[in-house]
């Protein structure tokens, strides 16, 4: 099978003027105040001034709310009331938003200094570019690092046959590239990101890497990654993503194919294929 790689889907803009830009970050947040005060700080804390910051939060119990009240001041919008999900949560959340450059980050989650700026360096300097996705460190609970991982040149029929994998904290776009899409999937569970992300590609998009490290994506117990938890709707919804771009069920040819492919990516991504080898597997990972 022919791999289908992205065409073009040009913004509204090539600005030089680096400050005027505005970047919202939305945070979605449950239950994980063990975690959170380092996301927000992360966020607050970078050296790029033009930031909207939204925080969503549908019934934390935790002390998650006091927090989050706690940096009222400096956060643009704060979301509590119930949704029907992370998706449906964060679909409330770039509702709020009003910048040009959007990205999302988990309450679990953080984004390295500089970040922001060297993505909105990278799409003022690549204006035909909608999405650019960098590289993360593996952290754990603690912050200590785990191993690095490396995103994937996006391929849509590589998505498909399970060969992509986008770093989404370290995943950035333009708001054009969101609305061509319907927003994130309320009734996927398990991998919202990934399905927002076919559906730009689906939509013509362009998205290109950079070869900075800008966030850590955490595994702790109750992680989806670490623990495996809900690995039954995962694998639901990406079948459905797979007859979405294929047109069929999966089957035994699949089957072949999709080892083909993964073994295609671990050729293109040598250095992700290193990490893994070498320090171990991210999904159903075990903790120390």
């Amino acid at each position: 099978m022919k791999v289908v790689f992205l065409h073009q889907c040009i913004g509204p803009y090539a600005s030089e003027d680096f400050a005027l830009i505005k970047v919202s970050i939305v945070t979605i947040s449950f239950n994980q105040v063990e975690f959170l005060d380092r996301a927000i700080r992360s966020v607050l804390d970078q050296d790029y001034a033009n930031i909207e910051y939204i925080v969503v939060d549908p019934g934390s119990t935790d002390g998650s709310r006091e927090l989050i009240k706690s940096y009222e001041s400096r956060i643009a919008t704060t979301i509590l009331e119930p949704d029907h999900g992370p998706a449906d949560g964060l679909n409330k959340g770039f509702s709020a938003t009003t910048g040009e450059i959007l990205g999302f980050l988990n309450s679990d989650d953080v984004l390295f200094p500089g970040a922001i700026s060297e993505a909105v360096r990278y799409l003022i300097d690549h204006p035909a570019i909608d999405v650019i996705s960098a590289n993360a460190r593996l952290i754990g609970p603690d912050d200590r690092v785990l191993r690095l991982l490396y995103s994937d040149r996006m391929s849509i029929t590589g998505y498909a046959y399970g060969s992509v994998a986008l770093i989404q904290p370290s995943t950035f776009f333009r708001r054009t590239a969101f609305e061509r899409t319907p927003g994130f999937n309320p009734k996927n569970r398990t991998t919202w990101d990934g399905e927002l992300f076919l559906n730009m590609a689906q939509a013509s998009c362009k998205f290109a890497r950079s070869q900075g490290i800008w966030s850590g994506y955490r595994l702790h117990a109750q992680s989806i990654t670490a623990s495996k938890k809900l690995e039954d709707t995962m694998h639901k919804a990406n079948d459905e993503m797979f007859l979405r771009v294929v047109g069929h069920r999966r089957n035994r040819w699949d089957k072949v194919l999709q080892v083909a492919f993964r073994m295609l990516k671990h050729g293109m991504n040598p250095r992700d294929t290193f990490e893994r080898i070498v320090r171990g597997p991210t999904f159903g990972r075990k903790l120390d």
